[in-house]
This record gives C-alpha cells, structure tokens and sequence, in this order.
C-alpha cells in the first residue's frame, strides 16, 4: 500500500497563475486580446482557424497547425455548434500548461453544423491541457451555462467591441 504523502505524480497546474482553483471564472482565463469582435469566417475550418489566431496572440509557444489540426479531430467526432447561435470548439494539447479561451463574434453567422442548423455567431474556444478532465469539463460547463441565457447572447451580439463582449462577459458571469 502506498504511503499517503509520498509517491504521488505532480501534475502541472491546469489555471493560470494567480487563480485560485475554487473560483475559477471565465474572465481569469479570457483575455482581451483573445477576443475577436468580427469574425470574417464563413465556413467551419475558417472560423477555427480565426479563433486559434485569437489565442495565439496572449498564448506564445503553441503550433498553430497543431491547435488547428486538434480542433479539427474534436469537430469531425461531432459538431461543437450547440444551437442557439453558439459554438464551443475545444480540444487538448499535451505540452500545454494551463486553459486557454479565445471569443469571436460574427454577425453574418458560420455554419457550424449546429444541433440546430443555424448558423453560429458566439464562439469560445478553448484549449485545454491533455491530462485535464474535471476542469476542462467544468470550464465547458459554465461557458455553456453564460450563454444559456439569451439575453446574454443578445447583449453579446450588439456589443460595439472586444473590450465592450469583454466587459459583458465579466458583468454577467458575477451572476452565474
């Protein structure tokens, strides 16, 4: 039987520094420049290739193609577009630390083949570590919960900018 406070793997921290795991939120893991107030996308492949762009802006060191060839992989085992307007691509990469998110916006929609066949405007993206399950899940969980809420998706979709979808995402997941 192996002693309680020895011989236990340490895994890397799947947050970002400075979060406490209790509270993780949204807006720890979103920053600004990850945000893409107009998505130019019209297609699928175009759209995750935009968001990945968004990421790589705060996140250095990640292979694009990788992240893109990853999402990618997730969306032919089934669409990440959940109807109502909103897609969450998501995938995992092994030789990263912690969560990453971008969000993207796009007024004209992408066809996303969401459960509901409407085209998809709301986008967050998420790249989490490979050995990530309970926080990836949970994460996903509460991006899905924030945009649950149409009036939250309509105030999203009227924001003027990053920093106006940031500030909207901050306000209203205090209230989740």
């Amino acid at each position: 039987m192996m002693d309680r406070g020895k011989g236990y793997a340490s895994f890397p921290p799947v947050f970002p520094e400075g979060t406490r795991r209790k509270e993780m939120k949204i807006i720890d893991l979103l920053k600004p420049a990850a945000i893409t107030a107009d998505l130019k996308a019209t297609g699928k492949n175009e759209a995750l290739a935009e968001l990945t762009d968004a990421i790589l802006q705060v996140e250095n060191g990640l292979d694009r193609d990788e992240v893109i060839n990853v999402l990618q992989e997730r969306e032919r085992l089934g669409s990440t577009g959940i109807g109502e307007g909103v897609a969450i691509p998501h995938g995992k990469l092994r030789d990263l630390k912690h969560l990453v998110i971008s969000f993207g916006r796009s007024r004209t929609g992408v066809d996303f083949d969401s459960m509901d066949g409407r085209p998809a405007h709301l986008f967050f993206l998420l790249i989490a570590p490979e050995e990530s399950v309970g926080v990836h899940l949970k994460t996903l969980a509460r991006i899905s919960k924030l945009l649950k809420n149409s009036a939250v998706r309509n105030r999203l979709l009227a924001a003027s900018s990053g920093d106006e979808i940031y500030a909207i995402i901050a306000e209203e997941e205090d209230q989740l």
